[in-house]
């Protein structure tokens, strides 16, 4: 028999009732260090003041408006994450898996919108995981996600993880974009070597292809900067990012350069929640939080001190 919710996750019967920065409280006040972090979304940890109050105050206000109207917070953020990121325009959503579905749209349109509508296809790497719609699917090519549903969108090709010069041979007259996350998450914490990124960032500009990122889980400061890629100091053409964004809150974006987003004009893409004035007022507070002082250097010693404790259990228990 099935349950009013429908099974589509196995979760434990354990719950909790408070958060507080890392820390999850359970009924009896049990308390648990969240390394989950809600799979890689509260940025800032659990019951940030900073965070609630941008939502209290919100919530007094208005909590939705088409975006038929200007909704207030969306310029201010947009404009905080062009000043700090390679992107001149913004795409608000409520996800990740949304924000790739956008990041695909533009692709494809901008060649449509130069004249080039043969060229629509996207590379991506085995391991790759792009988000639950079906487009993302179809770009992750992950068998256990796909099967039972039926055939998948065409238009995507995927490579070896790493694999330069099957990557080079992959490419077609119909080849638009090269899609990447510059640390494959649910591929195993694996990271693009530095070298890679660059021989790819030469073969998008050799082949007038445009490079792609999927930031989804490595954006909003948890490498020690707003995006991960700026740690190579190489710009993409395009970005998908979310989950940190809001802090807890449903929020995404999709990034691009003018150029790409040319061809994106009123009535191309939209979204019914996407930008909405609670988003923008979480979302907005995290941001400011993250490029206040000295926020991500921290991120940057933090990440080291655990990573020497890490290794020091992991030293003093190998021959166990």
């Amino acid at each position: 028999m099935i349950t009013s919710i429908m099974p589509t996750y196995a979760p434990s019967k354990l719950t909790f009732e408070k958060g507080d920065g890392a820390y999850l409280y359970d009924s009896n006040g049990k308390s648990y260090i969240d390394f989950s972090s809600g799979i890689a979304v509260t940025s800032l940890g659990h019951n940030h003041p900073v965070l609630v109050n941008a939502l209290k105050n919100a919530v007094d206000n208005v909590w939705h408006l088409s975006n038929l109207y200007t909704i207030n917070g969306q310029k201010e953020l947009a404009d905080k994450i062009v000043k700090n990121s390679f992107a001149e325009t913004v795409f608000f959503t409520n996800s990740g898996t949304e924000s790739i579905e956008c990041l695909i749209k533009i692709v494809r349109k901008y060649f449509n919108h130069i004249k080039k509508p043969n060229k629509y296809r996207i590379i991506t790497f085995e391991g790759a995981f792009h988000g639950r719609t079906f487009a993302a699917l179809s770009a992750g090519k992950q068998k256990k996600h796909l099967d039972g549903f039926g055939p998948h969108l065409k238009g995507f090709d995927q490579v070896s993880f790493g694999d330069i010069d099957e990557l080079k041979k992959s490419i077609t007259d119909d080849t638009a974009a090269i899609l990447l996350e510059p640390i494959q998450g649910e591929g195993g914490i694996r990271v693009f070597p530095k070298s890679f990124i660059y021989e790819v960032k030469k073969i998008c500009e050799q082949y007038e292809i445009l490079l792609c990122f999927d930031e989804v889980q490595t954006g909003i400061g948890r490498t020690g900067s707003l995006f991960a890629h700026q740690l190579w100091e190489i710009e993409p053409d395009i970005l998908a990012t979310a989950k940190g964004l809001g802090g807890g809150f449903p929020v995404g974006a999709c990034l691009s350069t003018a150029k790409v987003a040319g061809g994106m004009v009123p009535g191309t893409h939209g979204s019914t929640f996407g930008g909405n004035p609670l988003a923008m007022a979480a979302a907005n507070a995290v941001i400011d939080t993250i490029l206040k002082g000295d926020f991500l250097n921290q991120v940057c010693l933090l990440s080291e001190k655990l990573m020497f404790r890490l290794n020091k259990i992991k030293n003093n228990n190998e021959n166990k």
